[in-house]
Parts: C-alpha cells; structure tokens; sequence
C-alpha cells in the first residue's frame, strides 16, 4: 500500500524515462562533465599531466660540483692548518718538558755526587775521631 503513494522506504525502480531523485549539492551532469567521470574513476576528474622534473644541465651539476669540491677542499686545508698548529704547540710543550726534566735529572745527578762526598768526607772524619779515642 505504501508502494502506491510513494511515501514508502524503498525509492521505486528508476526506468528508461523516469528521472531518480539528486541532492541540491549534487552538480548537473553535463555531458562533457559525465565523460570526466568515468567508472574506474567515479567522483574524480582526470588526472592531470604532470610535467617531468627538469633536471640540472650537466653545466650546471658541474659548476655544483666544482663550488662543494672547492668549498670541501677550503675547509680541509683549514682543518689540516688548524691540525698542524696543534701539532707544533704539542711538540713546543714536549720540548720545554723535556728540556725541564733534563735540567732535573741533572740537577739529582749533581746532587747525588755532592751526597757521596759529604758521606765519604763523615766517614773519613769518624775513623780520625776513632782513632784519637782509641789512641
């Protein structure tokens, strides 16, 4: 009965001359527009071509090249010069330690051989000084 009046859930079967039912945000299918949609591809419009990515001239890649190569090689020769001025004040430092632990060394030796005669020169004067209280 509901099927009669329309006012049934069910919409009735859309034939060759009936016109379905659209939402007021569902735009006018124009012929140019149902061409755009396809089945494959409904709701959607084509793809668009996209342009391949340009790639940089060999001129260009070259110049880049030679620019980074020549920046790199800058930055090495100023950590290489940063590295050698390191190396020169260590081996300015090494040389005065050495110079100063030679002058120790020294000085100990020196101070041995003074220790010596000192121990030498004692025994000398105890062996007098026993033979005066023995004598």
């Amino acid at each position: 009965m509901n099927e009669a009046t329309g006012t049934g859930d069910k919409e009735p079967p859309a034939g060759p001359h009936r016109r379905t039912a659209r939402s007021n945000n569902e735009p006018r299918a124009s012929p140019a527009n149902k061409m755009e949609r396809s089945p494959a591809n409904p709701g959607k419009s084509p793809p668009k071509k996209k342009r391949p990515a340009s790639e940089p001239s060999t001129e260009d890649s070259a110049h880049t090249f030679e620019a980074t190569a020549a920046g790199a090689s800058t930055e090495l020769g100023m950590l290489v010069s940063a590295f050698a001025g390191r190396l020169s004040e260590k081996a300015a430092a090494d040389t005065c330690q050495m110079r100063e632990l030679e002058s120790l060394l020294t000085e100990a030796r020196n101070l041995e051989s003074h220790l010596k005669e000192k121990k030498t020169r004692l025994k000398q004067t105890l062996a007098v000084i026993s033979d005066k209280l023995q004598g």
